[in-house]
């Protein structure tokens, strides 16, 4: 179809041809982007003429989305220093006052402060004071009810890690709805598991899909998985050189097997690589290094006075 009479279709209803004039105002497929109606009517009858080529735009459309590069990982940028976040969740820390989510670096420098000042321990990005458990519960509890999707998968994961799937799909379930991409993610784990609900691949694979467009790349990585195991190759591929790319380590390897195998270019293999570790670099600094360090060593004299106390 040439250009001159998609345009033309797109002007007109696709049903009745009635153009799009003065009080007329036509209304997109809500699937595709191929054509517009005048009104309820005409959608409905047009329905099994353009049922076929809806479906087939709709898959495009959504693996256009589905296999655009994000511009980060779902964990972002630490809301002090700016820099991205690591996607090692170790290296990093949910304040409970906030939401926010504070990398290592920032945490250790301001405890840091606090210890060398002999000033009280208060939250490095609100500065509400940090007191017990029980305290931090409540704020938790009061960001929940602010609807604040962070906490509410936090919450979720708190009950899940107490023997409750069902409650935590509860609130995963309200996470994702309000835009949660970690939330997405672990609802593909229980409906992979069956874990407070029923086994469902159509449903896991819905929430790998919205977790990995949301930057999530273990998500990203597990659909590629899934995709080399229903034999699609070239979509494992994409998938594996996507989360590569945002810095995941686990999707290397099966870069490397395929390229061996030749369904991975030297030049792709080559791109990808130092796009990987442009986004691992990115996540270090001098404040970052020093808290890894420091934790280390604690790591060591812990299990050095351990040993000495056996």
């Amino acid at each position: 179809m040439s250009e001159e009479n998609e345009a033309v279709l797109s002007c007109c209803c696709a049903a009745c041809g009635i153009a799009e004039v003065d009080d007329i105002k036509l209304k997109e497929c809500g699937e595709c982007d191929l054509v517009r109606y005048c009104s309820n009517a005409c959608q409905k009858n047009h329905k099994s003429q353009h049922k076929e080529a809806c479906k087939m735009r709709a898959a495009e459309l959504r693996d256009e989305l589905l296999f655009r590069q994000p511009e980060s990982n779902h964990h972002g940028d630490c809301p002090i220093c700016c820099l991205p976040l690591s996607i090692d969740k170790e290296k990093s820390c949910m304040i409970s006052c906030c939401s926010k989510v504070v990398c290592e670096g920032c945490d250790h420098a301001n405890k840091i402060r606090e210890i060398e000042g002999k000033l009280k321990f208060k939250c490095p990005f609100c500065r509400t004071p940090i007191t017990s458990n029980d305290e931090a519960d409540k704020q938790r509890t009061n960001r929940i009810k602010m609807n604040d999707p962070v906490a509410i998968c936090q919450e979720g994961v708190a009950h899940f890690e107490k023997g409750d799937p069902n409650k935590a799909f509860e609130y995963f379930t309200k996470a994702s709805g309000l835009g949660d991409v970690e939330a997405h993610y672990l609802l593909s784990l229980l409906y992979h598991n069956g874990h407070g609900v029923e086994k469902d691949r159509g449903k896991q694979i819905h929430h790998l899909e919205q977790a990995a467009i949301g930057g999530h790349p273990r998500a990203r990585h597990n659909l590629g998985c899934d995709e080399e195991e229903s034999g699609n190759i070239e979509r494992a591929v994409k998938h594996y050189i996507i989360a590569a790319k945002e810095g995941y380590d686990g999707s290397i390897k099966p870069l490397m097997e395929y390229f061996k195998e030749g369904f991975v270019s030297k030049e792709d293999l080559a791109s990808t690589l130092r796009a990987h570790q442009a986004a691992v670099d990115a996540t270090k600094s001098p404040q970052r290094e020093a808290a890894k360090e420091f934790y280390r060593l604690q790591k060591e004299w812990g299990a050095h006075t351990h040993t000495e106390d056996c």
